[in-house]
């Protein structure tokens, strides 16, 4: 079991707002933020180098508790900057030439499509979208349909920005594999509240963030590269921790996932992600998980008993229920993800997220820019974003369902 009250304990931050958020960036555990902090006061007593020297046990481990995490060597892992950095660093290495096609979800990020869109300009691909079923999620016949030897590459993004959502990893990479195409996952916002194994995933690549659900530091991402692909993969940019200056006219890329990295990084931001990694772990996955589906649940069954309020979750879960009645394990067909997208009639999600804040409520709202071809098919132009982390207490959540009623009346 989760002991609720330590992690609450180790979140100063969660007594002094409903913090519904961690979607976009949560509130880093104590042991996190120290770590960051003594690392950034060592760096003010003997200058950034010597202190970095001092951690490389340290900053090795980051990628070693990655790993574990989701069930890989370290080698297989490189540290970046941002998810975007991570999924990009990946994307750009893959080779495109003329005719290849690269395939899209639906319900893809603004981020990744923009990328693919340049790149398909730039090579002469040709970027394709795989419908949604009546759930939301990836329609699997339409991507057999859609699948030949021209398709390159697959982008799955595991559970979307702008609702509960969460996609059929594995069965998409099982239909890409079969083809001979590549499966990049964007696990932005699933790593720290799902299971993340990319050995039952399969999948070729995962992008994902720290200041999420990991609840790490801003500034920090991962990339994992299916190791036997490594070696076929040049990144768009290299420099000499990538790669190593071997003669006047030549180099030689790293040989391992670090061909991904840059020099340069915030090292303190990097020992914070591994503290919060580390937190994960010893919680246990497969606690956190449970806490925040039965968070989610709570708050996303509160909002459906609402009048003028509408739940806008896709997912198999919600097919054909009642949102006015209680989910119960009968009702699943799939899980669902912790983020709660809902508006309230008469209010624009500006205006709900605004007045929430006002009484120490943090939402967020999504925009139909983030993610232009779900929100667009389903005419939304945004909505409001509730994410409850599992340092979110059931009071909390009461709390934000009788702010909400109180908005809709």
């Amino acid at each position: 079991m989760l002991d609720v009250q330590q992690a609450r304990r180790d979140t100063p931050g969660c007594f002094e707002r409903v913090f519904l958020d961690s979607a976009g960036s949560s509130l880093p555990p104590t042991p996190v933020v120290d770590t960051v902090v003594a690392h950034l006061r060592r760096e003010a007593e003997i200058g950034g180098y010597a202190a970095a020297a001092e951690r490389l046990d340290d900053l090795a481990g980051v990628k070693t508790s990655l790993g574990r995490l989701f069930g890989v060597d370290a080698s297989s892992v490189a540290l970046s900057d941002s998810a975007s950095r991570a999924w990009t660093s990946f994307f750009y290495a893959v080779p495109l030439e003329p005719g290849d096609r690269i395939l899209l979800s639906q319900a893809e990020y603004a981020a990744n499509a923009v990328a693919a869109l340049q790149r398909a300009r730039a090579t002469g691909a040709r970027v394709e979208v795989v419908p949604s079923d009546d759930t939301g999620r990836i329609d699997l016949e339409a991507l057999h349909d859609l699948l030949d030897e021209r398709v390159k590459l697959v982008s799955v993004v595991h559970a979307p920005t702008n609702g509960g959502l969460v996609n059929p990893v594995r069965e998409v990479s099982d239909a890409a594999h079969a083809v001979g195409a590549l499966v990049l996952l964007d696990a932005c916002q699933s790593v720290g509240q799902l299971p993340v194994s990319v050995p039952e995933l399969d999948v070729d690549a995962l992008s994902g963030t720290g200041r999420k659900w990991l609840r790490g530091p801003r500034g920090t991402g991962f990339l994992h590269v299916r190791p036997r692909l490594i070696a076929d993969l040049e990144p768009a940019a290299i420099d000499l921790h990538s790669a190593t200056w071997t003669s006047p006219d030549t180099y030689e890329l790293a040989p391992d996932a670090s061909r991904f990295e840059m020099w340069e990084a915030d090292v303190a931001a990097r020992l914070g992600l591994g503290a919060a990694v580390d937190y994960l772990l010893d919680l246990g996955v497969d606690a956190v998980v449970e806490a925040i589906a039965y968070r989610a649940e709570h708050t996303r069954d509160g909002l459906g008993r609402i009048p003028g309020v509408t739940v806008h979750d896709r997912g198999a879960p919600l097919d054909g229920h009642d949102r006015g009645a209680p989910l119960d394990g009968h009702d699943r067909g799939a899980p669902l993800s912790g983020i709660v997208s809902f508006t309230v009639d008469g209010m624009e999600p500006t205006a709900v997220r605004d007045a929430l804040a006002a009484q120490s409520i943090t939402v967020t709202v999504s925009s139909r820019s983030s993610t232009l071809l779900d929100m667009s098919q389903r005419k939304l132009d945004a909505v409001v974003r509730a994410s409850p982390h599992y340092f979110v207490s059931p009071a909390d959540v009461d709390r934000f369902l009788v702010a909400v009623r109180t908005l809709a009346q």
